[in-house]
């Protein structure tokens, strides 16, 4: 039995072209950058064939044409501007076939188009990736007969590796954007959270859309809840206003995405009936709603003069951009309504405080001699619980009462108003009859009614003092406000006379209290604020630091007694801010 013959070993030029071809596909899908690996194309085709010009084609994404992503030999305005329909000349027939297209004389081939003038054979395989094809690479000689079935086979295999490559080049890149697009995204929801002004916001999201979506016309329709319709704030088409009438809730491309909450992608507009037109041009309409929690403030509308301009990736950016203008909106609503609130209340509260300032005495009663009286009140805040009154019920007498509310703000400075006004009211009753509103009287008949209102929460701490400047004494009753200070002759003390706060307890009783007075006598009423005031360290400033004050300047006017009160503790407390109302009252008898 004679051997079988042995098998002629492959040629070294076979062999070594297939190394080669191994080598370049691994080179080739080693590249992530597309523009880089377009460049490098040509250059490894060269390894394992000869050529005048070559050129990528690639397939758009609706497959409706092929355009030139790279070319070389091609001519300048053909490689920019030429698109290839599927089918058309070499190139789409390759494409619409799906084989690679061999023609050695293309003069001969009726399909041919000519792109390269003095080409003579061309080579064209098509990228298939996953069964679909992709695009194309196209091979032009000047030299008839140039290319032949290796080439071809070489060619196809390549492709493949090439089709890979751009695959994975794509989603590189498309990733790549995805990430840049995210930190874009956050980058803008940060500027959007710093604009408290919707009307500024509204525009800002109209010109930072540009940097994530390139749109023709947008809009921005916000939802007014009361009316149900969707109202335009921002309408922007090339870099121009325009203007839109409202629309309800449900009509329209843009009031079914708000009514269902739902994005809305119309790639021809002219084939949906919901579609209003506005502007002349329009194909295709992108609406976005935005939507917060539960509610729809209203929507992202975006058109283009082309159909079907806006894709999925074009929906889900949009969606998350709405999210966070959605935010920011009404983060820019609640703003503008606290801002009109604190608006209104600042107007009622300098109204409030003018009204507390006239409810305090201008001046002292007339016809009162032999006394000099100054008073200061400063509220912790815009208005205060603090109070004071200088009152003559009678010929020759002045009642002077320093009240303290507790709490302070509007609240505290209504409870004053009222205290001030039982006060007032009780002390000019001791015309008719003195016994029944004496000092202690006038106290309990006040705390009496204060009780009776049944405000817990609140207190009134006063001292009420009746000075009979006819027979020169001073009868004095308190409820809890600090002792005040008494200056005679060599000495300087305070008065201690407690009591029960009015208001806090039924059938309170109060103690009363008589000096005689005598011509340089001093005596000095302080509210909680002046004795509580608090330095940086949280000391306070204490009845001790406030007799030193009054005894270096006692044999000074009333307003000067005042006024050093005042200095004394603004400078102990520093920077630290008030945490009391602060009211001195001071009286000296002249004569």
């Amino acid at each position: 039995m004679s051997n079988p013959p042995e098998t002629p070993p492959a040629s070294p030029g076979i062999r070594e072209l297939v190394v080669t071809l191994f080598e370049l596909g691994r080179e080739i899908t080693s590249v992530l950058d597309l523009d880089e690996l377009l460049h490098k194309i040509p250059l490894l085709i060269a390894r394992i064939t000869k050529f005048q010009a070559f050129a990528v084609y690639l397939l758009d994404p609706r497959r409706e044409g092929l355009s030139i992503a790279y070319s070389v030999g091609y001519p300048d305005g053909v490689a920019r501007t030429l698109r290839v329909k599927v089918g058309q000349g070499l190139v789409g027939a390759a494409v619409a076939e799906g084989k690679p297209i061999l023609v050695n004389d293309v003069q001969a081939d009726p399909r041919y188009l000519e792109a390269v003038p003095g080409s003579k054979a061309e080579l064209v395989v098509p990228l298939r990736r996953k069964g679909r094809v992709i695009g194309a690479l196209n091979l032009l000689s000047d030299a008839a007969g140039q290319f032949t079935e290796t080439d071809e086979a070489l060619l196809r295999q390549f492709g493949a590796h090439v089709a890979v490559a751009i695959e994975n080049a794509r989603l590189f890149e498309h990733e790549r954007e995805y990430t840049s697009t995210l930190q874009t995204l956050s980058e803008m929801a940060r500027e959007f959270g710093a604009i408290l002004n919707l009307d500024e916001l509204l525009t800002r999201i109209a010109h930072l859309t540009r940097r994530v979506i390139d749109y023709r016309t947008f809009g921005i329709l916000l939802l007014d809840e009361e009316t149900g319709e969707l109202e335009m704030k921002v309408a922007v088409r090339y870099g121009d206003k325009v203007n839109l009438p409202r629309v309800r809730l449900g009509n329209g491309i843009v009031g079914y995405a708000a009514l269902h909450r739902e994005p809305v992608n119309v790639p021809d507009v002219a084939a949906d009936p919901r579609y209003i037109k506005v502007v002349d041009d329009a194909r295709s309409e992108l609406v976005i709603p935005l939507l917060l929690k539960d509610r729809c403030l209203g929507v992202f509308d975006l058109e283009s003069p082309e159909l079907d301009a806006f894709t999925t990736s074009h929906v889900e950016i949009l969606t998350l951009l709405a999210s966070q203008a959605a935010v920011a909106i009404e983060n820019a609503r609640l703003y503008e309504t606290i801002r009109a609130n604190e608006d209104r209340l600042e107007k009622e509260i300098r109204f409030a405080q003018r009204v507390q300032a006239a409810l305090l005495p201008m001046e002292l009663p007339r016809r009162l001699k032999s006394v000099d009286v100054a008073a200061r009140l400063t509220p912790a805040r815009g208005l205060g619980g603090d109070f004071y009154d200088f009152l003559a019920p009678e010929p020759n007498s002045l009642v002077v009462a320093v009240g303290d509310v507790s709490g302070k703000g509007v609240p505290a400075a209504l409870y004053s108003a009222f205290a001030g006004e039982l006060i007032r009211s009780r002390t000019f009753r001791r015309r008719y009859a003195p016994e029944q509103f004496s000092p202690a009287g006038v106290l309990a008949s006040t705390n009496t009614i204060l009780h009776e209102r049944q405000l817990e929460e609140y207190f009134c701490t006063l001292c009420y003092a009746l000075f009979d400047l006819k027979r020169r004494i001073v009868t004095l009753a308190n409820s809890g406000l600090p002792y005040p200070i008494r200056c005679t002759g060599d000495t300087v003390s305070q008065i201690e006379l407690p009591g029960v706060p009015l208001g806090s307890f039924a059938g309170s009783t109060y103690d009363e209290l008589s000096f005689d007075l005598a011509a340089g006598d001093l005596l000095v009423f302080c509210s909680d604020g002046v004795f509580e005031a608090n330095d940086a360290l949280g000391r306070e400033f204490g009845a001790a630091r406030l007799l030193q004050v009054v005894s270096e300047v006692r044999s000074k006017a009333a307003g000067v007694i005042v006024d050093a009160i005042f200095a004394a503790v603004q400078e102990f407390r520093g920077d630290t801010p008030p945490n009391d109302d602060m009211t001195a009252v001071a009286l000296r008898m002249t004569a």
